[in-house]
Order: structure tokens, then C-alpha cells, then sequence
């Protein structure tokens, strides 16, 4: 299934699926076989198995059926807003630094060390970056020029737990989800630490949707890539990861409880604006594209903050 939440003739945010390039209003359309249905997306991830089977039954009845325009239950994709799927997490979002080894090549050459981490490196990007697609990355010339693109492979949490097992991860994996790592580069670099430089409002882009996993057989042999005005500046496959996925669930869980709806940044290949000759960096007006095979195209202008 790909779960989206969005918005449509004014009625807020719905949750829905993606049947046949429309949406599937997934509490109206459970509504109308008399059954009920979380109204949110986080509600649903915790609403558990039962429900997410029953939704697939719903939403396989409406892909077979082919439901037809107009209908109170079902919207073409092209007439509605898509926004984060889940617009305000949990918590922060648990990202993954120096995951690809060509990217952990780059990032020290432009940043003159020489670190070689053997475990996953993880920093988090506070809530108030999240942005759906289409919405603007907001850049504040007035802090730094330095915004950078980070192509990403992002997870949610299904089921939650702590000490998770290697041989178990894959499990708590709720499906898959695409996203841009927006970092500035000079507020990052200042600190040992990467928090600030990668929490600026409106710079963490995830969407357009969630996969449920069951439609990635693996997501470690994936295409990435990002595109900046349609012209390609990364281009890796996510069976390069130094730490694979399970390695990742089962470090963050050691001491930490993952609970549903949580979301994980995988890492961004090499590719990198700061690491080239001369660096390039995003301005207003340019368009970022993220594309993940088989979970989805996320993309994003860059817009002046003073414009918003």
C-alpha cells in the first residue's frame, strides 16, 4: 500500500491510499462496509496488524473494482495536496550520518578529518523540519548560503521495542519512505556536534508516501538519486551501505525504545554540494528531486524565507 495523508475540497487532513494514480479516502471508504478507521496516520501505524489488513482488503476491493470519479471516497492524485505523511512525529527523527563509504570518503576530505566509524553514527533532526512535497525548503540568507541536498532512505516503525535482534529488525519495519537530508553546511561544520545544523524550520522534506514493506522485497538494492533542476548530483544504490538495515535498528535499540510511527534516515550517499570542487550549494528558486526505486519521486522547491 502506499498511505499518504492529505488534503482535499477543505475538509483538513485525510488519511488515504494510493489506488490507480487517485486516493482512497480510507476512513470513508471503511465507513462505508461499517467498520471504522483511524483518522491519522500515526494512529493507524499504532492501530496495529488487524487494521492494517483490513485496509488492504479495502484497498484491494477498490483497485479490482476500480473505483470511479467523483465519489465522496475517492479523489484523483493530481487534484489533492499531499502533505508529510505523518505531519508532526512523534520525535525527532533518528538520522544516520556517514552511512555510504564513497560519501564517508568525501565528507572527510571537505571537512579535513579522518574519521572511520565502525557502528552507525546516528544525530536526530528536530520536528519542526518536517515538510511534505511540493512544500517549500525554506532558505534564511540571514543565518548562512550553505543548504545542502542528502538524498535519504527513510523507515518507519511499526511495531516498536527496545533490544531488538539483528535477525528480528526487518520486522518492526513498517514500510518505506523517501528523504532529503537538508543540511547547513557552515552550521553543522561549527559544531562538534550536528544537531542545529540539520534541524533548520522547514528543511527535513519526507514523502510523497509510505510503502508498507511488504512491497520492498529489499530495500538493499534500491536506486537513489537526487536531482537538482533536474540535473542528477547523486546516483548510489542502497546495497552500499556500510551498515545495512538491521545492523542500524539493532544499534539505535540497544538502549533506546523505538515505538510505531517512528521514522529512521538511513544516510545519503556520495554526491554531496560541500564535497565538490568548487562546492554548490541550493539558493531560491531551484528544484530538488529525490527518487527512490520502488518507494517514490519526493520533490521540493527552495524558497526564500522572507517570501513565505
Amino acid at each position: 500500500m502506499k498511505l499518504v495523508t492529505y488534503e482535499a475540497g477543505g475538509d483538513g487532513r485525510r488519511l488515504g491510499a494510493v489506488v490507480n494514480d487517485q486516493v482512497l479516502d480510507l476512513v470513508r471508504a471503511a465507513e462505508a462496509q461499517g467498520a471504522s478507521m483511524p483518522d491519522t496516520m500515526l494512529d493507524f501505524i499504532v492501530a496495529g496488524n488487524s487494521v492494517w489488513n483490513r485496509t488492504r482488503e479495502i484497498v484491494s476491493e477498490a483497485a479490482s473494482r476500480g473505483d470511479v470519479l467523483p465519489s465522496d471516497r475517492v479523489r484523483s492524485l493530481s487534484e489533492v495536496k499531499l502533505r508529510a505523511p505523518i505531519p508532526r512525529p512523534p520525535k525527532n527523527v533518528f538520522c544516520l550520518g556517514l552511512s555510504y563509504r564513497e560519501h564517508l570518503e568525501e565528507s572527510n576530505r571537505a571537512s579535513n578529518r579522518d574519521l572511520a566509524p565502525t557502528v552507525p553514527v546516528f544525530f536526530t533532526k528536530a520536528v519542526t523540519s518536517i515538510i511534505g512535497p511540493e512544500e517549500g525548503i525554506l532558505f534564511n540568507e540571514s543565518v548562512s548560503t550553505r543548504y545542502d541536498w542528502e538524498a535519504e532512505l527513510g523507515l518507519v516503525i511499526g511495531e516498536g521495542g527496545r533490544g531488538i535482534t539483528r535477525e528480528h529488525a526487518l520486522d518492526h519495519v513498517f514500510g518505506y519512505t523517501c528523504f532529503n537530508d537538508v543540511s547547513v553546511r557552515d552550521i553543522q561544520n561549527l559544531h562538534v556536534q550536528w544537531f542545529l545544523g540539520k534541524s533548520f524550520d522547514g528543511t527535513c522534506p519526507f514523502g510523497p508516501w509510505i510503502i508498507t514493506a511488504d512491497e520492498v522485497p529489499d530495500p538493499h538494492n534500491l536506486k537513489i538519486e537526487c536531482r537538482v533542476n533536474g540535473v542528477v548530483k547523486q546516483s548510489s544504490n542502497t546495497s552500499l551501505f556500510i551498515n545495512n538495515i538491521p545492523e542500524m535498528v539493532y544499534h539505535l535499540s540497544k538502549g533506546i525504545t523505538l515505538e510505531p510511527g517512528d521514522l529512521i534516515s538511513t544516510g545519503t550517499p556520495s554526491g554531496i554540494g560541500n564535497a565538490r570542487t568548487p562546492p554548490e550549494y541550493l539558493k531560491p528558486g531551484d528544484v530538488v528531486e529525490v527518487e527512490i526505486e520502488g518507494v517514490g519521486v519526493l520533490r521540493n522547491p527552495v524558497v526564500d524565507i522572507n517570501e513565505v
